[in-house]
């Protein structure tokens, strides 16, 4: 499995690549800080929401849902979802990371098996944050099931 598979997000509207605000009514994809991008990436594992993945996985250039064909970027979001699955998580770290990224060091827990992936968080349009990749190597033993 490669590692990148982890790490595209979805983007909403082409404007923000431009670095202008949305249109009123139009929603950012990503997140306002790099910890709260993880959040709502393991919330949206939690709940089984693809489209709520897609928002806050993606790259510097938005989410993956702009950057993939839906069916490709849904067979890597059920993946992810079977490799994240969790029943709790906790976050252990966050900091700087080379090229302006950022890192979070989360414990993920899910029976009697512990984790601790790195997720890199990069800033795409509009200062938003997104998943560029979840550590999917510390997951190995998730993944298996």
């Amino acid at each position: 499995m490669k590692k990148w598979i982890v790490v595209l997000p979805l983007m909403t509207v082409a404007l923000a690549a431009c670095g202008k605000k949305p249109a009123p009514g139009v929603a950012l994809t990503g997140a306002p800080a790099p910890r709260v991008a993880v959040e709502q990436f393991l919330g949206a594992v939690k709940a089984q929401d693809l489209q709520a993945m897609s928002v806050v996985w993606g790259t510097s250039k938005g989410p993956a849902r702009d950057q993939l064909e839906r069916s490709e970027l849904e067979k890597r979001e059920i993946i992810m979802q079977g490799c994240y699955d969790h029943d709790r998580y906790r976050i252990l770290q966050e900091g700087p990371a080379p090229d302006g990224e950022r890192f979070v060091k989360v414990e993920i827990t899910r029976a009697r098996k512990t984790a601790v992936p790195t997720f890199s968080l990069v800033k795409g349009p509009s200062d938003r944050w997104y998943v560029r990749d979840a550590g999917i190597a510390a997951m190995k033993e998730f993944c298996k099931r």
